[in-house]
C-alpha cells in the first residue's frame, strides 16, 4: 500500500500476500500462485473506479533444472540464473489504463526464500537482482520481512490488551507489554516505484510552489489505492496430480485500507466484501459509521463514552480522505488507501500519523513505522481530534502495546527489510540433548 515517506518524485505501493510466513518453511517454501492474477489498482479522480491497475501473473518451474530432488537450492544460489537455483519463478507484468492493457515486462525474475546461510550465502544481493526497471517503473516481487506489527493474541481474545491502563480498568493480572505476534516473520510483497506524473488523473505533474514543491491542493494530488487477488473461476484436478484452470478471472480478496476486512466487517459478509468492488463499497458504510470494535472498546474498558452512530469520523477518516489532506474533490466513500502525493516526508516521523500531528502519515498513505492498531483502536474509542468531546483519557491512550516493526527496513526500494532467514529464525525450540561423541 502506498507510503507516504516515498520520495516526492515517486509514488511507491505495495500490496503483500500471504502472511505470517514461517522462514524455515521447507520444502515447499512459500511463492505466488500460478494461475493467478495479482493487481493494485488505482483511482486518481475520486470516484472509486479504477483508473490505473497494475497485473502481475506468475510462472512456476517446478525443479526446473532438476527434478529428482526435493531440493530448492541443490548449492549455494549465488545468483538469479544459479543452476543451483532449482525451483524458479517469474512473472510477467502489464498495466490497464482506462482500459487500454500494455505489457511492461516479461520473465521478470523472481528471487528465492531466504533459505538459509549455506543455500543462499548473499540474499542481500539476489533480492537487489531481482529489483527490475521497467520503463519509467521498478519493480520488485518475493520474499521479503513482516513489517506490520499487531498484538494478534491479545487483540483477537475479545481485544483484552496487555498494556490494560490500570487507572481506567483494574483486574488482578498484572499489565504487560505488549507482544508483536508477527515478529520474524516473512511475508510475499509486490512492490512499485512509479513517477507521480504516471499516477495523476491527465498523466502530468503536479504543479508547484514558489518553493519548488509539490501543491498539495492540486485536486490531482489525492489517489486511492487497493490491492486484488483473482482467480479462474473452474478448476480442474485429475487423479494423476495434474491441475488445469480455465474460465474468466474472479475477484477472491482484496485490500485497501489494513484492517477493515478483519475488524469491521461482519464474519458472515467476508467472502462478499472479498469479491466486491471499491465502486460498489456505499454498501459497507453502515458497518463502518457503527463499528463493532467501539461497541466491544466500551464493554471491556472504563471508557469515557464513546461516540454515538452514525460515526460520521470514522467514515471520513476510513472511506472518504480528511479534508484538506487525502480527500479527493467529490470523493466517492470507498475502502481505498488515500494518499496525497504532494506531502513531503516528515522529518521527525510520528508513528500515530495524522492524529500524532504528523500529515505525512497513516491514513494519509500508510508507513512502515505507522501503528495503525494504536490509530484505529483510538478512533474507534473517539480518541482523536476529530471527536474532541471524547479525545481525553482513556479513549485517546488506547494501544496493544506492539509499537514497532521488526529493525532491518531499507531505506531505499523495496523499502521491506531483508527477510528472516530458515536456518538462524528464532522460532523453533532448542532442545538440550547432548550430541554424542
Amino acid at each position: 500500500m502506498p507510503r507516504a515517506a516515498a520520495p516526492a518524485v515517486d509514488g511507491y505501493s505495495s500490496g503483500r500476500w500471504i502472511p505470517l510466513e514461517e522462514p524455515s518453511g521447507g520444502p515447499n517454501f512459500y511463492r505466488f500462485g500460478s494461475g493467478i492474477r495479482y493487481r493494485i489498482n488505482v483511482d486518481n479522480n475520486g470516484d472509486a473506479v479504477d483508473d490505473i491497475v497494475y497485473e502481475f501473473t506468475f510462472n512456476f518451474v517446478r525443479q526446473g533444472i532438476n527434478p529428482n530432488t526435493f531440493l530448492n537450492a541443490t548449492g549455494p544460489i549465488t545468483s538469479l540464473t544459479d543452476p543451483d537455483y532449482n525451483v524458479r519463478q517469474s512473472y510477467s507484468m502489464a498495466v490497464v489504463r482506462n482500459g487500454v492493457r500494455t505489457v511492461l515486462g516479461t520473465n521478470l525474475a523472481a528471487p528465492p526464500n531466504n533459505i538459509g546461510p549455506t543455500s543462499t550465502p548473499n540474499y542481500p544481493s539476489l533480492a537487489a537482482a531481482a529489483v527490475h526497471t521497467v520503463g519509467n517503473t521498478k519493480v520488485f516481487a518475493g520474499q521479503r520481512e513482516e513489517a506490520f506489527f499487531v498484538d494478534l493474541g491479545s487483540g483477537f481474545d475479545l481485544a483484552t490488551l496487555r498494556p490494560y491502563l490500570p487507572a481506567y480498568r483494574p483486574r488482578t493480572s498484572a499489565s504487560q507489554p505488549g507482544r508483536d505476534a508477527v515478529s520474524g516473520f516473512n511475508v510475499h510483497t509486490i512492490a512499485l516505484q512509479v513517477p507521480i506524473s504516471s499516477l495523476t488523473s491527465d498523466g502530468k505533474p503536479l504543479r508547484t510552489l514558489a518553493n519548488g514543491q509539490p501543491d498539495p491542493n492540486d485536486p490531482r494530488a489525492v489517489i486511492g489505492v487497493y490491492s486484488t487477488t483473482e482467480r479462474r473461476s473452474t478448476r480442474v484436478l485429475s487423479g494423476t496430480g495434474g491441475l488445469s484452470e480455465s474460465g474468466s478471472y474472479v475477484q477472491v480478496s482484496r485490500l485497501g485500507q489494513p484492517l477493515i476486512n478483519e475488524l469491521f466487517i461482519p464474519y458472515g459478509l467476508k467472502d462478499r466484501f472479498n469479491a466486491s468492488d471499491a465502486a460498489a463499497d456505499k454498501q459497507w458504510v453502515p458497518y463502518i459509521e457503527d463499528p463493532e470494535l467501539a461497541r466491544l472498546e466500551r464493554r471491556l474498558y472504563n471508557l469515557f463514552p464513546v461516540p454515538t452512530p452514525p460515526r460520521r469520523d470514522v467514515v471520513q477518516f476510513l472511506f472518504i480522505g480528511i479534508p484538506g489532506l487525502n480527500q479527493a474533490p467529490g470523493a466517492r466513500p470507498a475502502d481505498l488507501l488515500r494518499l496525497n502525493m504532494a506531502i513531503q516526508p516528515a522529518t521527525t516521523p510520528d508513528p500515530l500519523g495524522v492524529i500524532g500531528g504528523d500529515n505525512a502519515g497513516y491514513p494519509n498513505g500508510r508507513r512502515l513505522i505507522d501503528d495503525t492498531v494504536d490509530i484505529l483502536l483510538r478512533l474507534a474509542a473517539g480518541g482523536t481530534s476529530m471527536t474532541p468531546t471524547f479525545n481525553q483519557p482513556p479513549n485517546n491512550l488506547l494501544g496493544d502495546g506492539a509499537n514497532t516493526a521488526d529493525p532491518g527496513q531499507l531505506n531505499s526500494f523495496p523499502y521491506l527489510g531483508t527477510p528472516h532467514d530458515g536456518y538462524t529464525n528464532g522460532h523453533g525450540r532448542q532442545d538440550g540433548y547432548p550430541i554424542p561423541n
